[in-house]
């Protein structure tokens, strides 16, 4: 089984596959009378078509421990997803590059605390993965008419380990 490393979450090596959603720098601009800072636009928007539409769910996701065996990574090719943790918990996101409609060799980061994922439309990725505690989420995607999940069985699946 081959073994993937688990890398820190950042803007630049998770820009191929989607957003880091975090504070980071100075605010964009301030609303409700100077009383909030807006970090504005830190990902791009959910994909829709005719037949969908933005949806914002919450998801109570169970842990997973360390190391992991990876079986399987989907997609949505109708609309991009993402995920904001509710609590201070750190996450694993594993993401893949498309190879002849198939994931390719699969990347692997951990979340600072505070980080969310946006993933951009057709991108492979594992489930939501939560480490050590149940962690509740904001989902931001798409809902409506279509198919919009794709999922991929690794004949090997591979083994995504601590921290290197």
């Amino acid at each position: 089984m081959q073994t993937i490393s688990i890398q820190p979450l950042t803007k630049a090596a998770f820009a191929p596959f989607g957003d880091v959603i975090e504070f980071e720098g100075d605010p964009s601009f301030a609303i409700n009378n100077g009383m909030c800072d807006r970090y504005h636009g830190l990902a791009h928007p959910v994909i829709t078509d005719a037949d969908g539409h933005t949806a914002i769910s919450l998801g109570r996701a169970r842990p997973y421990a360390l190391p992991l065996t990876l079986k399987m990574m989907e997609r949505h090719p109708l609309g991009s997803q993402a995920f904001i943790p509710l609590q201070p918990h750190p996450f694993l996101v594993v993401v893949a590059p498309n190879e002849k409609n198939a994931p390719a060799e699969p990347v692997a980061f951990i979340t600072e605390i505070g980080q969310g994922v946006n993933y951009h439309c057709n991108i492979w990725h594992a489930v939501l993965t939560p480490l050590d505690q149940q962690t509740d989420f904001v989902i931001i995607d798409r809902f409506g008419e279509g198919d919009n999940l794709e999922e991929h069985h690794f004949d090997q699946p591979y083994l995504v380990g601590q921290n290197s």
